[in-house]
């Protein structure tokens, strides 16, 4: 009798830190019990074999920023049964997606000798706007639980089971007062979606929208907030929506708001 085939988990990289990669290296006895149920069969930042697809479940960190990019993620699309983007660069262009607000022709001439040998794209892009994504899961850097509820879902042919509420509602969990409220701070809370279990907020400091912009983020009432009650000004409003998120629509479009207030 032939014995069945374990389902194939590949993790793949673009444009990032690595740090959703490490984050999935994290999950120590988590990760033991995945790897009972499927094949690793690429995950270089874990092990240096490789097999060929198709893959029942890939993995893709990172944004896509240059001609190769775009043309590699169809082809790991056409490859996998199911694609899920996992960080902020893969779900909203990351960091690096603060150039998407300039020209990139200035940055690489600044930075580079010979910027003529730089061949990349204007914008950093998420995943989901080259290939179709089955899941989103968000975080700079992804939550582990999170990840291991994702593969586990697709392995067992479910829904994953991520809440997509706000950070406010993971402060009234652990019993985190309103840095807001009590003392006056900025908190992009109210729009970013949980996942960190309110980390900053319950040590007094802000969100910083590390896990991009909730099911239903009002972002113009936030910011609306912030500059009527705290004394905020547009260009320190600009700076707090221009982070690990700034490429995702509602805080890009919130940003833009502010282009020229502070001209």
């Amino acid at each position: 009798m032939a014995t069945k085939r374990k389902p194939r988990l590949a993790v793949w990289k673009f444009a990032s830190c690595d740090g959703c990669q490490l984050s999935l290296l994290d999950c120590e006895d988590e990760l033991l019990a995945v790897t009972g149920q499927v094949e690793i069969a690429y995950f270089l930042e874990a092990s240096r074999a490789v097999l060929e697809g198709p893959y029942d479940v890939s993995l893709v960190e990172g944004s896509i920023t240059t001609p190769g990019d775009a043309e590699r993620i169809r082809e790991i699309r056409e490859a996998s049964k199911f694609l899920v983007a996992i960080g902020a660069c893969a779900t909203a262009g990351g960091i690096q997606a603060l150039r998407n607000f300039a020209d990139v022709r200035e940055f690489t001439a600044a930075v580079y000798a010979h910027p003529e040998y730089i061949d990349t794209l204007k914008r950093s892009s998420p995943i989901a706007e080259h290939v179709f994504v089955d899941f989103e899961l968000r975080g700079c850097p992804i939550n582990k639980y999170q990840l291991v509820e994702v593969i586990s879902a697709y392995l067992h042919g479910r829904k994953p089971n991520i809440p997509t509420y706000s950070v406010c509602m993971e402060c009234k969990l652990r019993g985190a007062p309103c840095v807001m409220v009590a003392a006056g701070i900025a908190c992009l809370g109210p729009v970013t979606q949980a996942g960190c279990q309110a980390l900053c907020p319950a040590y007094g400091r802000g969100c910083f929208g590390c896990y991009g912009p909730m099911e239903t983020p009002n972002t113009a009432a936030l910011t609306a907030w912030w500059r009527d009650q705290l004394g905020m000004a547009p260009a320190a409003i600009q700076r707090a929506l221009r982070t690990y998120n700034a490429g995702s629509e509602a805080f890009r479009k919130e940003s833009e708001a502010y282009e020229h207030a502070h001209d």
